[in-house]
């Protein structure tokens, strides 16, 4: 036994790799797996348990990885017979290299990392970057996973995140409130257009009608040809408001038609000399 444990599997320049070594650096590491699926099960229990968020949930369990996956990392090292130290050092002008080579992956690390500590964005959230409305699946160590209202996933770098100006829908405490705007003909009576949009968002289930929140009609501008209205509603359905929105519009081309207010549309007048 003793023979098999300290069988040289090679030897070079004063380094000596033994099956010892090898059993060593295997075990750090299933045993690092147990330890982060034990953990994993009993945080993911206790939080399920209590009501807690997933993303929450998420964003201390991939912590908890990064910093047990160091810490396997170095052992493992040290169990193959390395001195990190040494090791560290001879190769400081090559980690200098892959630093520079590799900075946008690091940026992309380090963003990771300071999404999951400072909780600013989690999973299951519901953000916008620029005109693009994304719900997060997913954060990793360099990319996050998001889904567009278009059912698409995405793969997003963990820079935009930090480096981008990012609203975060998930953490408004009251509803968002949206609009739809329509224009109407200059003969119609704008008291019945206002009924008529408040009739449009009546019933709809994403759409609130506290009495704090009760939709309420904007009558926005004198177009060029057409009184503008707004149709001011709030709703929680942040992810899929188009589809909420879309809704209204089919309802209000029907009760405009079924009341003869006509929508109308731009016309250009040619004088010829």
């Amino acid at each position: 036994m003793k023979h098999f444990l300290t069988y040289e599997i090679f030897h070079v320049k004063g380094y000596t790799l033994t099956t010892w070594n090898l059993i060593m650096c295997a075990v750090i590491i299933l045993a690092n797996i147990f330890i982060i699926r034990f953990i994993s099960f009993a945080i993911t229990k206790r939080f399920v348990r209590k009501g807690d968020a997933h993303g929450r949930r998420f964003t201390i369990i991939q912590l908890l990885k990064y910093v047990l996956w160091t810490i396997t990392l170095v052992m493992a090292i040290e169990a193959l017979g390395f001195n990190i130290t040494i090791l560290l050092a001879s190769s400081a002008a090559l980690l200098v290299g892959l630093g520079i080579g590799m900075q946008n992956i690091f940026k992309d690390f380090m963003s990771g990392i300071v999404i999951l500590l400072e909780g600013s964005v989690k999973v299951n959230d519901i953000v916008q970057i620029q005109d693009d409305v994304l719900k997060v699946r997913k954060i990793s160590w360099r990319t996050s996973e998001v889904i567009t209202r278009e059912d698409k996933v995405v793969i997003v770098p963990n820079h935009k995140f930090t480096e981008e100006n990012v609203i975060n829908w998930t953490h408004n405490t009251t509803p968002t409130r949206f609009y739809v705007e329509v224009g109407v003909d200059y003969t119609s009576d704008i008291t019945l257009v206002e009924q008529c949009l408040l009739k449009a968002v009546e019933g709809h289930e994403d759409i609130i009608h506290t009495d704090e929140y009760l939709p309420f009609v904007r009558f926005t501008n004198f177009g060029d040809s057409a009184l503008m209205f707004q149709l001011l509603f709030w709703s929680d359905n942040l992810f899929r408001i188009e589809n909420t929105m879309s809704a209204v519009r089919f309802e209000i081309a029907r009760i405009f038609k079924e009341n003869n207010i006509t929508i109308p549309f731009m016309q250009v007048v040619i004088h010829q000399s």
